[in-house]
């Protein structure tokens, strides 16, 4: 077995840092987000604020996909669903992202908090997916 060259990049940051913080380092956190069957991305991000009513339609098979969503970033979050209607920064670089579902007083000039419907995904620390929550009224909705 060869061993890479002791002034290596990954040996030098092993020493300052630790093996398993480096090793964590270098592989990067979260995964990339593959194609979910059924679900119409553009068509999610086009209903801005869960307005056009479009959303709660579309909801069932992004759930069906929830397990694909754990551990994803934030940034493959946004390419797939668009900007956040409204973020809540929590302790630390914790986060939680809400989408609303159906329209309401989000609606309105000036977008105001609403109380509709709405789908909240939480980042932890590592600016990944740790809980997915959907708004029981939303199954009422439909």
């Amino acid at each position: 077995m060869r061993f890479p060259p002791a002034d290596s990049f990954f040996l030098r940051l092993a020493r300052r840092v630790g093996p398993l913080a480096a090793g964590l380092a270098l592989a990067g956190c979260g995964h990339a987000l593959p194609p979910l069957p059924g679900f119409a991305p553009a068509t999610w991000r086009a209903d801005t604020y869960g307005c056009q009513g479009r959303r709660l339609a579309l909801l069932p098979n992004l759930l069906k996909a929830r397990e694909k969503l754990y551990l994803t970033r934030a940034d493959d979050i946004n390419a797939l669903l668009g900007q956040p209607d409204e973020e809540e920064l929590r302790e630390g670089t914790e986060k939680v992202y809400i989408y609303y579902l159906v329209p309401g007083p989000q609606c309105e000039p000036g977008h105001r908090r609403s109380a509709a419907p709405c789908l909240r995904l939480h980042f932890g620390p590592l600016g990944t997916v740790t809980e997915i929550l959907v708004d029981p009224t939303a199954k009422m909705a439909q």
